[in-house]
């Protein structure tokens, strides 16, 4: 009900497209500038609400993907065939265009760098948007927090955020990835389901006592979050996001 209450007195922002970013065949990057923008914490989300000519409105959450850094908010947007707001989002949005958007919203789901590490993330699909401003925070504040990161994707070409990944990949962030359906040639990495004997491989060991977030499609979040309880994490310390398979 507290959370409710905060929402209550959060207002609608006018954010103006200041930049897109394709990072895959499916999903984009909005940039956004935010006049009045509060700032917000890596793992938060915001509401995005549109407005027809004819007055019908659509609204739909989405986390951010960007460090806290003035007025900017970066949202990755998944197009959903069936979506009544992300084809609208990916494919019609220009530079320039403007939004409404309410937030930032949620205070379980957070990392900040003055809670240190380490950080086992878990993430399904386009659940790494969260998991990345975390990783991308980490990176602004030169934190050496100790950082893995499981990423679980369809195939290669669906990896989000795959080439920046790289790039910070060291310096105590850990990246691995599996490749469920199709794999590239010469792959020699996962590829399969996440499951329990693939968390105790990559993450560290629950007697490190780490901070646990997974994030996903709500099926893939509770067979991990089951699965690394199964291990010995302690269930608070395991913080869980889902999205259902609808919506959009």
């Amino acid at each position: 009900m507290a959370g409710t209450a905060v929402l209550g007195r959060l207002t609608w922002l006018i954010a103006e497209v200041v930049d897109i970013v394709t990072e895959t065949p499916r999903v984009k990057t909005l940039a956004l500038d935010v006049p009045g923008w509060p700032g917000h914490r890596a793992g938060q989300h915001v509401d995005v609400r549109l407005t027809a000519e004819d007055g019908y409105q659509a609204q739909r959450s989405y986390s951010i993907g960007s460090a806290p850094d003035g007025t900017r908010v970066d949202l990755t947007v998944e197009r959903l065939d069936d979506g009544e707001v992300s084809p609208y989002l990916t494919d019609e949005l220009r530079r320039g265009d403007q939004i409404e958007l309410r937030g930032p919203v949620g205070g379980y789901f957070v990392w900040e760098p003055s809670q240190g590490g380490p950080l086992q993330l878990v993430a399904g699909g386009s659940g790494v948007v969260p998991l990345m401003a975390m990783i991308r925070t980490r990176d602004a504040a030169a934190s050496d927090a100790e950082t893995r990161l499981l990423l679980s994707s369809r195939g290669w070409d669906d990896v989000i955020y795959r080439d920046e990944l790289e790039r910070l990949r060291g310096d105590g962030l850990a990246v691995v990835h599996t490749l469920t359906r199709s794999q590239p040639p010469g792959w020699t990495g996962y590829a399969r389901r996440v499951d329990a004997q693939m968390l105790a491989a990559v993450g560290p060991s629950p007697a490190q006592l780490p901070r646990v977030y997974v994030c996903g499609p709500t099926p893939f979040v509770e067979a991990v979050a089951e699965a690394l309880v199964q291990l010995g994490h302690e269930p608070h310390r395991v913080k869980t996001e889902r999205f259902g398979p609808t919506g959009g």
